[in-house]
């Protein structure tokens, strides 16, 4: 089910500063192991896609539905967001928050242009049968 943009960016926003605080709450235990700081960056991508979301939806609002995000301004702004976010955990957070946030985009993409990409055109040859 389908919500409009203003729920989902507030729904978007409490997620992302949930899993902020999270994620600072447990930053002891975050880093404590190699695989919870791999945890501690698969949270950091959780928290990019959040905070994606919720600019996006910001954006939606005030620009208008057609409005679409860039990589550099908006998508840039919001890994690095994450990426501090996991840095303040630990460094090798870092790392992984970086290469979970890059598989999440590609699927986000890639959901996002088979649901809105334009039906493909056929090009004619411009030679008819009579």
């Amino acid at each position: 089910m389908a919500v409009s943009s203003t729920i989902s960016l507030l729904l978007s926003a409490t997620l992302a500063v949930v899993t902020f605080a999270g994620m600072q709450m447990f930053h002891t235990q975050l880093a404590s192991t190699e695989w919870m700081t791999i945890l501690g960056g698969f949270i950091g991508s959780l928290l990019f896609i959040f905070i994606l979301t919720a600019m996006g939806n910001f954006l939606a609002v005030i620009f208008g539905k057609s409005y679409q995000m860039k990589i550099l301004p908006e998508v840039g702004l919001c890994l690095g967001a994450a990426l501090f976010a996991s840095g303040l955990v630990h460094r090798v957070c870092i790392t992984t928050c970086f290469l979970f946030s890059l598989v999440a985009m590609y699927y986000i993409n890639k959901i996002s242009g088979a649901k809105y990409a334009p039906p493909p055109q056929v090009m004619s040859t411009g030679k008819r049968k009579k």
